[in-house]
């Protein structure tokens, strides 16, 4: 007796089925990068593990956060002026331009300055992570490790997830610092305020939990970007073109997924 299907199961180029696939593959990588992320931690928590590689570790930090400290700073500057004149203008028009360092103090260290830092480092550090265990993964490297027994996890994800969780947020200190300043250079040449009333206004209205909410923001996106791109590189295929695919797929996603979060976390505390 023959059982009766839908015809889209009959089907495999339908619409439905092409969704279904779409969200099961999705749900696997989500799967597969979730266990990447608590391997790396486990190994993170045995103490042994990060003293047998503190010295790619350093290395990494220095990647992370040395090297990225240039870009980070103008980038920040920048945004810090940005903020610190659109405000300004504004609050101008109402005689209290002098706020203006209470907003950009409030905006960097809350919102602005982890998500600039993730930003940067997911399209500079995560795509190079994404494409460096993508490279070695199509050219057998990894495989060569796991034939040597040793845990591709502990030996290359590991060191690159402590030390983006110890640099990002470093990184997104000196991006508020730099970004108040920037604001305060600002609002003292253009909108006519002293810099002893930014800074009063800024430390006045600046609390304790915005600052660690930030800096919760910058662990949790620097979990999250260097999580993608290490998944997307050990994913990779076919070669040179699915290197290059697994990079831009990790940047991509590290984008999306710092945007949402960064969103759910500001709803959760305020």
């Amino acid at each position: 007796m023959k059982i009766y299907q839908p015809e889209y199961w009959e089907d495999p180029h339908s619409p439905v089925d092409q969704a279904g696939r779409f969200f099961l593959l999705k749900l696997r990588n989500a799967g597969r990068a979730l266990y990447i992320l608590a391997e790396a931690l486990f190994w993170i928590v045995t103490l042994r593990a990060v003293w047998q590689r503190r010295k790619e570790v350093v290395r990494q930090c220095f990647v992370c956060g040395v090297k990225s400290l240039g870009v980070t700073a103008v980038v920040a500057l920048f945004t810090g002026m940005i903020l610190s004149l659109q405000a300004g203008l504004f609050f101008k028009q109402y005689g209290q331009a002098v706020m203006v360092g209470a907003l950009v103090a409030e905006t960097m260290c809350r919102e602005m300055g982890p998500f600039m830092t993730a930003l940067i480092l997911a399209a500079s550090v995560g795509s190079a992570m994404a494409a460096e265990l993508g490279t070695m993964n199509v050219s057998e490297e990894i495989s060569a490790l796991q034939v040597m027994s040793i845990n591709p996890v502990r030996y290359l994800v590991m060191p690159r997830l402590l030390a983006m969780i110890i640099m990002c947020p470093a990184l997104t200190v000196c991006t508020n610092v730099v970004g108040i300043l920037g604001g305060m250079l600002v609002a003292y040449t253009q909108l006519d305020v002293s810099t002893q009333a930014y800074y009063d206004n800024a430390m006045r209205y600046l609390q304790n939990k915005e600052i660690w909410v930030g800096m919760l923001k910058s662990v949790v996106f620097a979990v999250i970007l260097t999580t993608v791109a290490c998944h997307e590189g050990l994913s990779a295929r076919n070669g040179a073109v699915g290197v290059g695919r697994a990079t831009r797929t990790a940047v991509v996603t590290s984008f999306l997924l710092i945007l949402m979060t960064g969103y759910f976390i500001t709803r959760f505390f305020y």
